[in-house]
């Protein structure tokens, strides 16, 4: 039996049109969902919760690996960044990097809500794309003067759980050595470490 197909698109959203015609090539059946971009339907805004935009393809297991995607993208390019800044920067820069940088762990730990971990109840691919951050979050807290627990409790339990099972906590680097690593390299880079 197939799996219920969902577009949401709008009439002249050349990109969703495209996936029209895919998926009449490939003879799939779909439900095509019109939006209304000035007022965008709940499954909108949770199917593509950052970007908020159409075109939007769901179609059920291919779409859980699609979101896990998504986010580790999401975390390749927007985490480290403000992680950098926070370490390497003072003054105006440094606190604008440090509220974008608990910002989008904000955002992470919506979408981990109340789950383990990210994929559900096992540490999955999405776990494994995050978690190497946490080795950094002591050097990001000393240097920035700010605790990240206290902004997102739920995203350190989950850095708890996952460094419960060996083969995470066996491959990370300790978190003290990665902040003496920082103030060398600050050292290096002639950051002011006063």
């Amino acid at each position: 039996m197939a799996e219920k197909v969902i577009l949401l698109n709008m009439l002249a959203g050349m990109f969703g049109t495209r996936a029209r015609v895919a998926l009449a090539a490939k003879g799939m059946q779909y439900e095509y969902r019109e939006e209304d971009l000035r007022n965008k339907s709940p499954l909108l805004l949770q199917s593509n919760p950052i970007h908020k935009k159409i075109l939007v393809l769901i179609h059920n297991d291919p779409y859980q690996r699609a979101q896990a995607r998504f986010w580790a993208d999401y975390i390749n390019k927007k985490l480290y960044g403000p992680g950098r800044k926070i370490w390497t920067k003072s003054g105006e820069e440094l606190e604008a990097a440090k509220k974008e940088f608990v910002e989008i762990l904000k955002q992470l730990q919506s979408e981990l809500g109340d789950k383990a971990f990210f994929g559900g109840e096992r540490f999955g691919f999405l776990d494994v794309g995050l978690v190497t951050y946490s080795t950094w979050f002591h050097t990001y807290e000393k240097c920035g003067g700010f605790s990240i627990e206290e902004h997102c409790p739920k995203l350190i339990a989950w850095v708890k759980r996952c460094l419960e099972i060996d083969f995470v906590s066996g491959s990370l680097a300790d978190p003290a050595k990665v902040y003496d690593f920082a103030l060398v390299l600050r050292k290096v880079f002639g950051i002011d470490t006063s």
